[in-house]
């Protein structure tokens, strides 16, 4: 009981920002303590939406699959993104923060894509392990199937993924869909695309019958990828993701090139194609902020003091990372286990041994005359 008064005691801070920085991503530490308990703890919980807040009375084991989807997709950013400027951590601590929800940027785009998936999957997974009584096995699949290695026979225990993606829809967009502003249209769209590539990263698993472990019949089930699969493939989509505005008629998004046409060519727009926003593609409103230096207004830590590569010309090399600010190098001893050996039977035994590496670390203070304003150029520089 005192480990949740402390829970809506901060609950209860965040409040003022739960209106804009969609609640039921602020909500998932008190989401842990709903599951097992009174389903009136829902009503303690601030920043539901009604209909949220009746779907949690009514399903109280799916909030905690809902909360350990949120931790694991706040761990899966922190480990895409840990070579990057921005590694999804804020000045407020933790993962994520109510800042960055808030911005229209890329960033956010990611967040709630992946936040969605790991929903998703963390239900799924957990109806397929008897952890939620409303779902079980998906059996939906049955008779003969065919893969690239020939036929076999659905069987197993398929991951329970419609019950989820329906379930999470229903859940997370609740609020977005009565809104329907275009901040909601981007959040609808990112959470959409964070369900798709859960079912795109679907897989068959197999099992083999027949004697002597031959494979003569399979039996094949579909299985959920481990979710670094599905978190490294909406990095790409990140990288990818295209700028939008809201369509002149209010009905939509379009892609923000569109209107600069429309502008500059008037009757003669209908020339262009228009490109159809992809709904499996990340979309966001505004640039990026170069997440350089620290910055409560963007939820940045700056990058004084994080680690760099030396040697590397990507993200995680120290001229990058370090915004030209230059790094400091310190020698540290790093001890390792080496010369490993396997004794019969059955363990691994192995020495410690030690090393002096160089660690070099991002200078705080950037010479006036030397930053990087940005990680993306707008769309507006590129097409000017």
């Amino acid at each position: 009981m005192v480990k949740w008064l402390r829970l809506l005691i901060i609950s209860l801070l965040c409040t003022g920002c739960l209106a804009q920085a969609s609640a039921w991503l602020m909500s998932q530490m008190q989401m842990s303590a709903v599951s097992g308990s009174s389903p009136a703890l829902c009503d303690l919980i601030p920043g539901l939406g009604r209909r949220q807040r009746r779907l949690c009375q009514l399903h109280p084991d799916v909030m905690k699959a809902i909360s350990d989807g949120i931790r694991r997709g706040v761990a899966e950013c922190q480990t895409q993104f840990a070579g990057y400027r921005w590694n999804c951590t804020t000045v407020e601590g933790g993962g994520f923060g109510r800042i960055i929800l808030k911005l229209g940027s890329r960033e956010a785009a990611f967040v709630y894509s992946i936040s969605t998936a790991s929903v998703v999957h963390s239900i799924a997974r957990s109806c397929s392990t008897s952890q939620i009584s409303d779902c079980s096995c998906d059996r939906r699949r049955v008779g003969r199937g065919q893969d690239s290695q020939g036929e076999f026979s659905w069987g197993g225990c398929s991951d329970n993924l419609p019950y989820a993606i329906s379930f999470a829809r229903k859940f997370i967009d609740s609020k977005d869909r009565r809104s329907r502003d275009g901040r909601a249209l981007m959040n609808l769209h990112n959470n959409r695309a964070g369900r798709k590539a859960v079912k795109r990263n679907l897989k068959i698993q197999c099992k083999c019958h027949g004697v002597s472990g031959s494979c003569a019949t399979r039996t094949c089930w579909r299985a959920l990828p481990h979710l670094s699969i599905i978190g490294a493939d909406l990095a790409d989509k990140y990288h990818e993701a295209l700028q939008v505005t809201v369509n002149p008629n209010g009905e939509g998004l379009i892609p923000a090139d569109h209107r600069r046409y429309d502008f500059l060519y008037g009757p003669k727009a209908a020339l262009f194609q228009r490109k159809r926003i992809n709904r499996a593609e990340l979309v966001y409103f505004e640039p990026s902020p170069d997440y350089c230096e620290a910055d409560i207004r963007t939820g940045s830590l700056g990058t004084a003091g994080r680690q760099c590569n030396r040697t590397s010309t990507g993200q995680d090399g120290c001229d990058i990372m370090c915004c030209g600010r230059g790094y400091d190098t310190t020698s540290v001893r790093r001890y390792y286990k080496c010369n490993c050996k396997f004794i019969w039977c059955c363990r691994v035994e192995c020495q410690m041994c030690t090393e002096i590496v160089d660690v070099h670390t991002c200078k705080a203070k950037p010479p006036a005359h030397n930053r990087t304003h940005s990680i993306y150029p707008s769309r507006d520089f590129l097409h000017s």
